[in-house]
């Protein structure tokens, strides 16, 4: 796909490492955490469509929905095994990538992962519909308020007026992703599929993040055959940028495990 704009942070060229955003964020936020890894590896990333620096998320009609075309995108940075590591959405994308190819996957880092199949949660599917009645009624604004007031790093009240008016044009994005996220669209969760990553695996949750987060984690954590976990005290969702020393020592953890 045309129009992705790539980062990268120069390190270990034998140890590549690929790391995924969260919905409504962009690639830079992985600055901070790859200068705290050091040169470690060698980490890309990628704004998704429709977010930073990429250009505008385009549904096609016939062609893949977001979610799998994210993922198309991160399986192209892919040429041998590689450190993969995902927050919220970007989790999601890692996951289905390491189910639907182990043998590509070095070591596999969720942060948050958002896979709300894997733990049906009354008070999730309160807030898609909720989300989906904003939308409908075109109060776009709104649903992105109501989003980011559980999921953001700071209530969308108290950010800049060009931030707020972003994440309402995103917003709808949110929407196009319950398939995957809510349904299990891509079958991430299908039989022996996280059983087959043989991969040292991490889980890291914020301490005060919504309890779905903790729930889904106890799931994924329960098929993993090799995995580790952390609950990161005083942190919420948005955990890579507020703790950015915390989750770059975790990161760097896992990385260690292989």
């Amino acid at each position: 796909m045309s129009g992705i704009h790539k980062r990268h942070w120069p390190g270990d060229k034998d140890r590549p490492a690929l790391a995924l955003h969260c919905m409504m964020g962009n690639a830079a936020y992985w600055g901070p955490i790859a200068a705290r890894l050091g040169r470690r590896v060698d980490l890309s990333a990628f704004d998704m469509p429709g977010h930073g620096r990429s250009g505008p998320w385009t549904d096609q009609p016939g062609g893949p929905d977001f979610h799998t075309a994210v993922t198309r995108i991160a399986a192209s940075f892919i040429d041998r095994p590689l450190d993969l590591i995902g927050h919220s959405l970007g989790a999601t994308v890692a996951l289905r990538i390491a189910v639907a190819a182990p043998e590509a996957v070095r070591s596999l880092t969720l942060i948050e992962p958002v896979l709300f199949a894997a733990a049906p949660d009354p008070e999730q599917a309160a807030r898609d519909a909720a989300l989906a009645d904003l939308l409908a009624q075109g109060r776009a604004e709104d649903a992105a308020r109501g989003f980011i007031d559980i999921w953001g790093a700071q209530p969308f009240d108290t950010l800049p007026r060009p931030a707020q008016q972003t994440m309402a044009r995103q917003i709808g994005l949110v929407a196009q992703t319950e398939d995957t996220l809510t349904r299990d669209q891509a079958g991430i969760l299908r039989d022996g599929g996280l059983e087959s990553i043989d991969a040292p695996a991490m889980i890291i949750a914020g301490e005060r993040s919504p309890t779905v987060i903790h729930r889904i984690a106890d799931a994924l954590a329960a098929r993993l055959a090799d995995v580790g976990r952390a609950s990161m005290p005083d942190a919420g969702h948005m955990l890579p940028l507020t703790h950015p020393d915390q989750t770059a020592g975790l990161i760097a953890l896992n990385l260690d495990r292989i």
